[in-house]
């Protein structure tokens, strides 16, 4: 499944420098506001130790890891939700993401601009917010006057989305993501179409200098971020963007000297791909065999057959049985053989909820 997350923040904050160590695709990079005008976008492998244990184990001829789509979206300004700067495109491209990576400066260098003039994170994040908040207003009292002409038909449905659209509506009013906003799974699906921009869920990453991106208590800028993304239920990854470029260059023992020195154990990338799959509710699960060891994404809650799916339409529509077995019992035991012989490998049927870590064979007919 392609899922993406789209990389914002105000200009020259370091989104495409990020964007650059992630995917290692090049994406322009410059001192000036609005060099990002076209999105950016890169696939990057989702780091899972598990897949290369199973490769061990099975000895496969091909790998092949699950990925994640990062996309880098042009610069914004204050009025973007009114057609400033590049705030149509902006938001035209938020809407296409399934979350936001939300970059802060939260450094200090007089060498590269800030578009406000100054160092201020929570202010740099208020002026996006404000603006998706505003954006979803208009969207969300343009969907009230349209539902409300329909109210005199009696639809109930209507009558409930009119309710669920003024709640909304409240919150926006007051500041408030759509995404603090406590809906029933029912709710949801009546203003799914809407496609909010503050429903979709965030993760603040805190660019910090070269100096602190192996320790970040000292710096006073991201401890404020943490309190502000605390209050709304956001996690915040410290990261350097431009330590992760020198990064994303070395391999082997080179990198993990340079992490050493650093104080690091592993990349901020790594733990910002991590948190962004996290922040998704995404699960892998995995297939073994000697042509090949693959790793899959699904959504937490996924059952068997609709995990099927993800391989291909007709092993979920001929669905009949999955060979399950943990990560962890066939890790400790060393072969399918040996799972066998303790028992360990179990025939689910089709509501079986997938968990993290399952490794599966299905069995299919069609």
């Amino acid at each position: 499944m392609a899922l993406k997350a789209g990389i914002v923040g105000l200009p020259n904050v370091g989104k495409s420098t990020l964007f650059n160590a992630i995917t290692q695709a090049g994406a322009e990079s410059a001192n000036y506001p609005f060099c990002t005008i076209d999105p950016n976008v890169g696939v990057v492998e989702v780091p899972d130790e598990r897949l290369n244990k199973l490769v061990e184990l099975v000895v496969p001829k091909s790998i092949v890891p699950t990925a994640f789509e990062f996309v880098d979206i042009a610069g914004l300004v204050a009025g973007a939700s009114k057609g400033e700067g590049l705030g149509n495109k902006f938001l035209a491209h938020i809407r296409e993401v399934d979350a936001i990576v939300h970059v802060v400066r939260c450094f200090v260098d007089e060498n590269i601009t800030h578009v406000a003039g100054k160092v201020d994170p929570i202010g740099d994040i208020t002026t996006i917010n404000l603006e998706l908040i505003l954006a979803d207003l208009d969207t969300v009292e343009k969907r009230i006057e349209r539902s409300r002409k329909n109210l005199k038909s009696g639809d109930k449905k209507i009558a409930q989305e009119v309710e669920v659209l003024e709640r909304l509506k409240d919150a926006l009013y007051n500041d408030k993501p759509a995404r603090s906003l406590e809906l029933s799974d029912d709710e949801r699906i009546l203003i799914r179409d809407l496609h909010l921009l503050t429903m979709k869920p965030v993760l603040y990453a805190t660019n910090v200098s070269e100096e602190e991106a192996g320790d970040t208590e000292g710096n006073q800028y991201v401890q404020l971020v943490r309190q502000f993304a605390a209050e709304e239920g956001a996690e915040v990854v410290p990261i350097s963007a431009k330590v992760e470029s020198e990064i994303a260059e070395l391999e082997g023992e080179d990198k993990e000297m340079f992490l050493a020195e650093l104080g690091m154990t592993e990349s901020g990338l790594n733990r910002l791909i991590n948190a962004a799959y996290k922040l998704l509710g995404l699960y892998t699960y995995f297939t073994a065999g000697v042509q090949e060891v693959r790793a899959w994404t699904i959504r937490k809650g996924t059952k068997a057959p609709q995990a099927a799916g993800v391989i291909h339409t007709d092993f979920e529509r001929g669905f009949i049985r999955a060979e399950v077995v943990s990560y962890d019992d066939l890790a400790a035991a060393g072969s399918m053989a040996a799972v066998r012989e303790r028992g360990q490998l179990r025939l689910e049927g089709k509501d079986y909820v997938v968990r993290d870590g399952d490794v599966m064979h299905f069995r299919f007919n069609v």
